[in-house]
């Protein structure tokens, strides 16, 4: 059985920010921003709690069988909760969307790849 990659994306909000929250998240945006958003193993944030209290979590994970997806979706998960615990943030996770790689449709030219071999 080979390896299968799969993409973890968390959508939730931030739920009564006080103003101490809001500022020492402000203070991160930076390392948070939307456009630096990538897929980790350890899960990366995305947010812009300047204009709206919605966050993005991306997780990268792997395995071998379906079973395996839904053990990294609850990876993923626990790694988002764990984020937003660790920093005293009240949240509402609103979706998760797994996406196997190994499912994904091929773009133009790698399928003209695959017919030249």
């Amino acid at each position: 059985m080979s390896t299968r990659a799969f993409r973890i994306k968390i959508r939730g909000s931030f739920v009564g920010l006080t103003p101490e929250q809001r500022s020492a998240l402000l203070a991160e945006a930076a390392d948070h921003d939307m456009l630096s958003a990538r897929f980790t193993p350890e899960g990366h944030m995305a947010y812009d709690v300047a204009a709206r209290p919605f966050f993005t979590f991306r997780f990268a994970d792997s395995g071998e069988s379906e079973e395996d997806i839904l053990l990294a979706e609850e990876r993923a998960e626990a790694a988002v909760k764990a984020w937003l615990e660790a920093r005293g943030l009240a949240y509402k996770l609103q979706q998760t969307v797994t996406e196997d790689l190994s499912q994904a449709p091929l773009a133009k030219r790698q399928r003209q790849a695959q017919r030249a071999l």
